[in-house]
C-alpha cells in the first residue's frame, strides 16, 4: 500500500524547536540553499545508546547523510535521554512534524507508541519506524528485517571457524526482536556442527537497564563465556557489543559484529583482526529509500521488510581471514542459496 502526499512547511515555531532541544541530550542539523521546495526532509530520532554506537544508530545516521547529500535538502537527527518515556518519545516526534520534517523516523522498537501516536496527530507526515512491525498506520513505514537469515549465517561461520567446539551469543535485552539473532545463530551453528555448544545469555531484562548501552556488561557477559571455553562469540546488543568485542580481542577469539560492518568501524580499529565478520542488516538503506519515497512523492507504507534475498541482511567480508578462506566462503554461499530458495527455514525464535 503506498500513499501519495506532501506536506507545506510552515517555518519551525520557537516552542517546537525549544522542545526539540530539550527533549534530547543533542542534535545535529544540516541545511542546503538547494531546498527549491521549501520544505524539510528526513528527520531521526535515535534508539538508547544514541550515536557513536557503531552499529544500529549510526547505520540509520548513514541513510541520512546520504539523503541529505543527494537531495540537498535540511535534516535533523536527535538523542534519546535517560529514562524517557513513550510520551517524551512521542513529543520529540511531533516536534519534528511541526518543524516540517517529512519524513520522521523513529530508529528502534521503543518508539512504536510514539510513531503511532505522532502519525495519528500528523497524518499528512510520513513516519517510520526501525524494527517494529506493529505499528501499521496509513502514514507509517514499518522498517523490518529478517535478522534471523543473516543470524544463521554467522551461525554457519562461528561453527566453521571453532576450534573448541563453543560458541558464544550475547544478546543485550532480553526481547522478541533479539530472540531472533539468538534463534538463526544457533540453527546456523547446529546445522553446520552438531557436536558444537552455544553458550547464550542476555545482558538484562529491559532496555532501560543498558543491555543495549553498557560496553562493561557486554565485557563481563564475553569474559564469562571465554572462560567456558567459546572461542567465537556473537553480540546482538548495540553499543554493549563493543566491550564483547574488546574481550575477544583481550583473548584472542573470535567475534563477530552485528548490523553495521564492525571491521571497518573507526571507534573499533585497535580490535578489528579480532572481529571475524558482522551479520548486517542494512538500515541505511531503508531509511534512504523512505527519504527517497517521499522526495518521489510515492511514501512506503506498511511493513517494508529486508532480507537475504533483497540483499538487505547479510555477512561483512571486510576481514581478508574470512574473505579468503575458501571452505568458509563456500559453506556461508550455499546457506545463503538454499535460506533464499525456501530449502532451509530460519526459525524466528
Amino acid at each position: 500500500m503506498r500513499r501519495i502526499s506532501r506536506i507545506t512547511v510552515a517555518g519551525a515555531a520557537t516552542a517546537s524547536l525549544a522542545l526539540a532541544l530539550s527533549a534530547c541530550g543533542g542534535t545535529s542539523t544540516e541545511s542546503s540553499s538547494s531546498d527549491s521546495k521549501g520544505d524539510k526532509g528526513l528527520a531521526i530520532a535515535y534508539d538508547v545508546g544514541g550515536k557513536g554506537d557503531q552499529s544500529f544508530n549510526d547505520a540509520a545516521f548513514a541513510g541520512l547523510e546520504q539523503a541529505k547529500k543527494e537531495f540537498g535538502y535540511e535534516t535533523q537527527d536527535v538523542e534519546p535521554t535517560e529514562g524517557e518515556t513513550d510520551a517524551d518519545k512521542q513529543q520529540r516526534l511531533e516536534s519534528l512534524a511541526k518543524q516540517g520534517y517529512n519524513p520522521v523516523v523513529g530508529v528502534g522498537y521503543a518508539y512504536a507508541t510514539a510513531v503511532k501516536g505522532a502519525a495519528e496527530k500528523f497524518p499528512d507526515t510520513t513516519f517510520g519506524i526501525v524494527d517494529d512491525s506493529t505499528v501499521e498506520s496509513k502514514n507509517v513505514a514499518d522498517l523490518v528485517f529478517s535478522e534471523e537469515e543473516a543470524s544463521y549465517l554467522a551461525g554457519v561461520a562461528a561453527a566453521k571457524s571453532t576450534k573448541s567446539n563453543v560458541v558464544g551469543f550475547v544478546g543485550g535485552v532480553d526481547i522478541p526482536l533479539i530472540h531472533k539473532f539468538q534463534a538463526g545463530f544457533e540453527q546456523g551453528v547446529k546445522d553446520t556442527n552438531p557436536k558444537a555448544k552455544v553458550l547464550s545469555q542476555y545482558l538484562t531484562q529491559t532496555a532501560e537497564e543498558g543491555g543495549f548501552s553498557s560496553p562493561d556488561k557486554g565485557k563481563t557477559a564475553a569474559e564469562g563465556q571465554i572462560e567456558k571455553k567459546a572461542d567465537v562469540v556473537y553480540a546482538a546488543a548495540g553499543l554493549s557489543g563493543q566491550g564483547v568485542i574488546e574481550a575477544a580481542a583481550a583473548n584472542k577469539v573470535w567475534a563477530i559484529g552485528v548490523d553495521s560492518d564492525q571491521y571497518n568501524q573507526e571507534a573499533l580499529a585497535k580490535y578489528k583482526d579480532a572481529i571475524l565478520t558482522s551479520a548486517m542488516k542494512d538500515v541505511a538503506k531503508a531509511v534512504y529509500n523512505l527519504a527517497k519515497s517521499v522526495e518521489d512523492g510515492k511514501p512506503e507504507t506498511g511493513i517494508v521488510r529486508g532480507d537475504l534475498k533483497t540483499g538487505e541482511v547479510s555477512l561483512s567480508n571486510s576481514n581478508p581471514k574470512f574473505a579468503d578462506n575458501a571452505e568458509l566462503q563456500e559453506a556461508i554461499e550455499t546457506a545463503k542459496e538454499k535460506i533464499i530458495n525456501g530449502e532451509i527455514k530460519v526459525k524466528s525464535s
